[in-house]
This record gives structure tokens, sequence and C-alpha cells, in this order.
């Protein structure tokens, strides 16, 4: 029996009897270390166990070209080195070939924004009941302040400062920012406030309540956007990061101040916030294709 055969069996058997993984997960290693067995007999390496860095960082590349995503490709080192970290531990190798290479990352998903008529569209909703209130409300504050949806829920009466048109929220690694709140967003507000107290429990102090009179959910914030996404008839999915990604969107085409545009998202990386300068590049492409006289295209006849 050849002795990498023999290595790679003793790893499936640890990872079945010991580790108790699932045939799924045991398949998946199984075809990821055959996969890269396969790949080093073709480039001059008989034996799984004196593949070196290179080896691996070639295969990986070879693997990107052909269009392998960055999750497989993740998966596959993490094979690699569950199995030589294996091999470690049986004192069969000194030192694991995988361990410092990480996959190419996946190009960035651009975020999917709305425009300003969508938005209008959506958020111009009838003040004909107590939920309908509520919700105008919270699509108003997420769109106004770029608020992720834990914050939002999270807020609190004494959160809002009316007088200052201002919010304190709480993000990311409990750190509190403080926002300004738009005039519509205020007026929608003040609306909600004035109708709150018929459905909130009487000690309750979230800012938001559902119609049990406690603190709203995340799950039916989702479920009340989509309702009035249907309601108001937008075909583009709505969601409340979608909200977020619209106001940093259309703050950043009017400002051009990535830095505020970080402070008000709170990034604690610019990089983070530099996604938003791509929609910004198209939408002055799109400007620059439109209004330069040697840009436009010519009608045909």
């Amino acid at each position: 029996m050849n002795q990498s055969i023999s290595h790679t069996q003793q790893f499936k058997d640890y990872l079945q009897f010991e580790k108790q993984y699932s045939s799924h997960t045991l398949d998946s290693y199984e075809r990821d270390l055959n996969q890269f067995q396969d790949w080093l007999k073709n480039n001059q390496c008989e034996d799984i166990t004196l593949a070196d860095n290179l080896h691996i960082r070639n295969w990986v590349a070879g693997l990107h070209r052909q269009g392998i995503g960055s999750k497989t490709l993740q998966r596959k080192l993490s094979s690699l080195r569950s199995f030589y970290n294996f091999l470690i531990r049986k004192r069969l190798l000194k030192n694991n070939p995988a361990v410092d290479i990480r996959a190419p990352k996946s190009a960035s998903k651009l975020p999917d924004t709305l425009d300003t008529d969508s938005l209008s569209q959506l958020l111009n909703i009838p003040a004909d009941s107590i939920l309908a209130i509520r919700d105008r409300a919270i699509m108003e504050l997420f769109y106004s302040s770029g608020l992720r949806l834990s914050e939002l829920v999270n807020l609190n009466l004494d959160s809002i400062d009316f007088q200052e048109k201002s919010l304190r929220a709480i993000g990311k690694g409990n750190k509190e920012r403080l926002l300004p709140i738009g005039s519509k967003a205020v007026e929608a507000l003040q609306g909600w406030i004035s109708e709150r107290n018929t459905i909130a429990n009487h000690d309750e102090t979230a800012l938001f309540v559902s119609k049990r009179g406690n603190r709203i959910s995340t799950r039916s914030i989702q479920q009340r956007l989509s309702y009035w996404r249907k309601k108001q008839g937008l075909s583009q999915h709505i969601h409340p990061h979608k909200l977020r990604h619209s106001f940093a969107s259309h703050i950043l085409e009017s400002s051009g101040d990535l830095r505020a545009v970080q402070e008000l998202l709170g990034h604690a990386d610019i990089s983070t916030t530099q996604i938003y300068t791509h929609l910004d590049f198209q939408h002055l492409a799109n400007v620059y294709d439109k209004a330069h006289p040697r840009a436009r295209k010519k009608k045909t006849e």
C-alpha cells in the first residue's frame, strides 16, 4: 500500500471515530486530499508528506484561475491544514506546510441600494393605523441615520433627543455614536411617540414595540419591511441593510466625504466604508456618459 494513502486513511479513521465527523464532512476531506494528491503526482511529487509550501500555493493558485470560489478554496486549505496537523501529532511530520496560506479573497460584492424615487415610494405610507405609523418611523430612521438593524431594535425612548434632532446608538463593540436625525424622520418619530403608549407595556423602555407591547424583534422588522415592499408595489427586495446602504451611498454621492460616512456608519476601518466609493463612481460614470459631449452616444437614425 502506498504510504501516503495509508496516512490519509489513518486521518479519515481519526475524523470518523475520534472526532465523529459526519459522512458528508468526511467525504469533503477525502475529496480535497485526493484532489491534492492527484495534482502532486502530475507535478513530480509522489508523496503528500513531502509537499511543501510552494506546492500548496501553486495548487490553490491553479484552482483560483479555474474560477474556484474563495469559500471552496478556504475549505480545501482547511482540509490540508487539518491533515498535516494530524501528521504532526503522530510525529510523522515536523512542520505544517499549509499553515500560513490563505485563499485569495473574493471580489467584493457591491451593496444593493434604492434610488431616491423608490425610497419615496416605499416611505409614502398613509398614517391609517398604529402599525403603519410605527413602521414608517422605523423605515425613516433607518434611511435617515444609517442604523444597523440591531442598533435600531435596541433604541430606547431616552436614546432620542428631539431638541437636538439626534440619537445615541450602541454599535459593534458596544461603542456609542451620536447621529443626526433628518426632519422627515423626526416628524415620523413624533407621530409614533404620540401613539406608542396605546400599545406599549407600562414599564417598557424600548422606542419601538410590537403589538404585544414589548420591544420589537429583528425578525418582526424584517417581515414588516417585506410587507411594505409588496404593499407599496416595489419589485426590489427590501431589508434593513439596504436602507443603510442607500443612506451611505446617497450621503457620499452628495458630499464626497468618506471619513464622515465612516463615522456615521460606525465603521472601525475606513476600508469597510470604501466599498461605497465604487457605487459613487458608478453614479459619476453614468453622469459623465450622459453629460460629456465626447461621451454621449449618437442616436441611431
